[in-house]
């Protein structure tokens, strides 16, 4: 058996993952045609490469399908309610980075934290009959941090792209979204609360708890001494007791 490591399959997250692999003597590449997802691994022994889209890695992990991989830490925490039970974060890697934010109208002047914007969506339910609405596609995670938060008259509106238009289409009055450099916020007349962002993500090496390592354990370790990271503890349980 092989170690399959998933990687994203295009754009600069692959480039970039590439890149921080090369560095660390583990050369990845496509192969095949241009629209062929195909790669291959040298500089380790038994290592796989698979090509997937980075919001598919999270799932391909906690299926077990595939034994490591490299996605943002937003979509593992979003997509799995029980991450940490099915994954192990091997270590980030430095790139990818962007926050998961809240941000409001810029109009709304006196709203600069969670605890106006609590005091703003009591009120906005009073006047209007119904909950505030904050677009996002990271419904978990926002829910969790509001509910850490005390914030609780609002709904989720369901967003998959262009989020910060949502306020002046007048679909939400809110928005949750990722965001690198706050331009395309600013751009829609949006500002960043002042609490902690709700998640700050980049890319990260995960391995998975779901797969059978028992065959594997000698090329693991070869591949992560390799990479010059070391061997949690905590996976190497999940490795004894797999399968």
């Amino acid at each position: 058996m092989q170690v399959k490591l998933g990687v994203p399959s295009k754009g600069r997250l692959m480039e970039k993952t590439f890149d921080w692999f090369g560095q660390r003597g583990v050369s990845l590449r496509r192969t095949g045609e241009a629209r062929e997802y195909a790669g291959a691994v040298e500089g380790v022994e038994g290592v796989e490469l698979v090509l997937l889209s980075a919001s598919e890695i999270p799932r391909e992990l906690a299926a077990g399908r595939i034994h490591l991989g490299v996605t943002g830490s937003d979509l593992v925490r979003e997509d799995l309610a029980d991450w940490a039970g099915q994954l192990v974060e091997m270590v980030p890697m430095g790139f990818g980075h962007a926050d998961l934010v809240v941000a409001v109208p810029k109009a709304w002047v006196d709203v600069e934290t969670l605890d106006d914007l609590d005091a703003v969506a009591a009120a906005f339910r009073v006047r209007h009959g119904f909950r505030l609405r904050i677009a996002t596609k990271y419904h978990r995670l926002v829910r969790e941090y509001l509910r850490a938060h005390g914030v609780a008259d609002y709904q989720l509106v369901d967003s998959q792209g262009a989020t910060e238009g949502t306020v002046k289409n007048l679909t939400a009055e809110a928005i949750a979204d990722i965001t690198s450099s706050g331009e395309t916020l600013r751009a829609n007349h949006l500002k960043i609360l002042s609490d902690p962002p709700v998640h700050q993500s980049q890319a990260t090496l995960f391995a998975t708890r779901m797969a059978d390592w028992s065959e594997n354990q000698a090329v693991l370790a070869a591949f992560v001494a390799r990479l010059g990271i070391a061997l949690p503890t905590d996976l190497k349980v999940g490795i004894v007791s797999a399968g």
